[in-house]
């Protein structure tokens, strides 16, 4: 008998990771956790409903060896299915901000999910497995303020949508584009809540809406009435007026 097909699932010990946890358990998977606090990772694993059949894994993304180590501990796993979902972003004027956080927002946020893919990607073909890869509605148009954050994610949605062609009938690809939501991410980056509040949508919600897609054969995923109705402003507000509403919205 084969060994159990796997998920890994990066970015595992809060927000999006831990209700992706939640929710692809019931699918009857074993789940690699991923994450840099293995504090945090346990207790996602303490959450689940049977914790003995899963696997943590603690490595810093934009460490020297973080990823390699990562792969490293996933070789003799049969993955059916990765989830790229660690990232966070800086808020803040960039002449200001120091250049290493700016350059970690694009090791963690788009190098990491492409290495991590490229390497496992023979592995989900064999088992003819899937991909969600979880980008943002920053990547949909430039943030004054947020700007490498903006430029990654506007790199991993486009990335994840030609890769999503080139798999076709091989592995299922979801781009996830979600808006705000209540995952802690703006505490991480500091920035301070504000009128962008009206457009958050429960977390449950948006991984719920990326495993439909998912099972409907993959897609570009936006989340939630809210975040639809967010996108559809993205796209017929001219880009020059959406920059100054952003950048007075995002001031510091």
């Amino acid at each position: 008998m084969g060994k159990q097909l796997a998920v890994l699932i990066t970015g595992a010990s809060g927000g999006f990771g831990i209700e992706f946890a939640r929710q692809i358990e019931p699918l009857g998977y074993r789940l690699i956790l991923h994450g840099r606090d293995l504090p945090r990772l346990k207790m996602t694993l303490g959450s689940l409903k049977h914790p003995e059949r899963h696997k943590l894994i603690q490595a810093d993304m934009n460490a020297k060896t973080g990823i390699t180590s990562l792969l490293e501990s996933v070789a003799d796993e049969q993955l059916v299915g990765l989830v790229n979902n660690a990232g966070f972003g800086i808020w803040g004027s960039f002449e200001k901000t120091g250049i290493v956080p700016q350059i970690d927002v694009i090791k963690t946020d788009l190098k990491a999910p492409i290495a991590i893919t490229h390497a496992l990607l023979p592995c989900l073909m064999k088992n003819r497995g899937f991909i969600i890869n979880v980008s943002s509605l920053a990547g949909e148009a430039p943030l004054p303020y947020m700007s490498t954050y903006a430029a990654a994610k506007t790199g991993l949605t486009y990335w994840s949508e030609a890769l999503r062609f080139e798999l076709a009938g091989k592995v299922r690809v979801v781009t996830l584009a979600p808006g705000p939501s209540p995952t802690g991410f703006r505490d991480v980056s500091g920035m301070p809540s504000g009128p962008g509040s009206f457009f958050r949508t429960p977390i449950a919600l948006i991984v719920e809406a990326s495993l439909k897609k998912l099972a409907s054969g993959g897609g570009y995923c936006v989340p939630g009435w809210r975040h639809k109705l967010l996108f559809l402003l993205q796209k017929i507000v001219p880009r020059s007026l959406a920059l100054k509403i952003m950048e007075g919205h995002l001031r510091p």
